[in-house]
């Protein structure tokens, strides 16, 4: 797995030089509630507020996605993901499709800028 420290949404890992970009990697998972699941979240929905059993579906969804994005991103042989994504679509009725992207990439530590040599200076 890729260390959580390691993959980020923006473009770059502050502090870290980018050496080699493996491409791009996915996770995706289709979940859908069952139909008892459906009935006790519709009389959630009845009352109003926070639908938790949809709540926890969906964070289910993102994290199995996410997961299954380290795992292909480890096989490509990358240390950090940058640049990553979740996209989610209705596939049919109470079945949803969450995808999890980004670009796998090996990261290292920037060289240290070698001691600068001393420039002879004029003669005394």
């Amino acid at each position: 797995m890729i260390d959580p420290r390691f993959i980020t949404t923006a473009n770059e890992l502050h502090g870290y030089r980018v050496s080699q970009h493996c491409g791009v990697v996915r996770g995706i998972i289709v979940r859908s509630r069952s139909a008892i699941g459906n009935f006790a979240a519709g009389i959630q929905t009845f009352f109003g507020g926070n639908i938790s059993l949809y709540t926890e579906l969906c964070e289910q969804a993102r994290q199995e996605a996410y997961d299954l994005m380290c795992i292909h991103a480890a096989e490509a042989g990358a240390n950090a993901i940058i640049g990553m994504r979740y996209e989610s679509n209705d596939v049919a009725p109470s079945v949803t499709e969450v995808l999890c992207y980004g670009t796998a990439v090996i990261v290292s530590l920037p060289q240290a800028n070698p001691p600068a040599t001393e420039q002879p200076g004029p003669a005394a």
